[in-house]
């Protein structure tokens, strides 16, 4: 059990959580607003960023990606902790669970949750996998944002509202930004086991100094975002300076991310995932509060 619980990553469920408890938040005061959807929606987000780390494990130990070299977190495979076809069946079983979980979603969303449910299952296997890996040619940042910022809080605020409006949109860049971020210090600490093996990750492709600057940018960027949310009236003042205090952290890390490499930035990386998940807290219940 302890070597299925460094399997599934448990530090970086928060960028799979915080992004659909504020796109939930948003749409509570709606009168259609499900908690069995929210919930829902929410386990079909966990099983799926469980499936990417499965996946991750399985395909880079089986592309040579991950060996003893390796100075990060401890990978089950290459470790020899878990069999290869355990992680890869694991993997699949995880989808599988998402996708059968997700048909309750897909009922209630249409064939639009439909296209975002066959674009995540496609995303967490090409993340590391496929014939172009999205982690290897320097997308893995972009696959972050996308999937779990924009498709995961607008996504969420869909199934419940049955519509979209500015505030997800720009919600889901803030917290999609935070996720890149993630993925950026993960890639920035590998730069060096990643050239070996060829994986040109954003990192390898920019470099450490300017993965450094662009961290810092992932982890600004969203507080601008909520700020030019508020001046242009689609977001409310209480939630935008509740989330605002998380900034002290941000600027933390960001110093932290800038001051050291290599195996010293894997403590940022649980770091900045509990970023993600205090700004997402933060701001819902800045919302709560407004609806009173």
């Amino acid at each position: 059990m302890q070597s299925w619980f460094i399997a599934i990553r448990p530090r970086t469920l928060p960028a799979a959580i915080g992004p659909l408890l504020v796109g939930n938040m948003l749409a509570i005061g709606l009168s259609q607003f499900s908690f069995v959807i929210a919930f829902t929606s929410m386990l079909c987000a966990v099983l799926l960023q469980i499936a990417v780390n499965l996946a991750n494990d399985y395909f880079d130990f089986k592309n040579g990606i991950d060996t003893a070299e390796r100075i990060g977190p401890t990978r089950v495979t290459q470790s020899g902790m878990i069999a290869p076809h355990q992680v890869r069946n694991a993997m699949v079983g995880c989808l599988v669970t998402a996708l059968v979980v997700g048909s309750l979603l897909i009922v209630h969303g249409g064939w639009p949750i439909a296209i975002l449910a066959a674009a995540s299952i496609l995303g967490a296997l090409c993340y590391s996998g496929g014939p172009y890996p999205l982690a290897s040619h320097g997308l893995g940042e972009i696959a972050a944002f996308v999937f779990f910022g924009l498709v995961a809080v607008v996504g969420s605020y869909y199934l419940q509202a049955g519509t979209t409006n500015l505030t997800a949109w720009l919600l889901g860049c803030a917290i999609g930004f935070f996720n890149a971020a993630i993925m950026l210090v993960n890639n920035t600490r590998d730069i060096s086991t990643d050239t070996k093996a060829g994986k040109n990750t954003l990192a390898v492709r920019i470099g450490e100094e300017q993965a450094k600057v662009l961290y810092q940018s992932f982890v600004y960027l969203p507080f601008g975002i909520i700020i030019a949310g508020f001046l242009l009236g689609s977001l409310d003042g209480l939630p935008v300076l509740l989330s605002g205090v998380s900034l002290v952290i941000a600027r933390n890390l960001s110093r932290e991310f800038h001051n050291n490499s290599g195996e010293a930035l894997n403590p940022i990386l649980g770091q900045t995932a509990k970023l993600t998940m205090i700004f997402s807290i933060l701001f819902s219940v800045g919302l709560l509060f407004s609806l009173r």
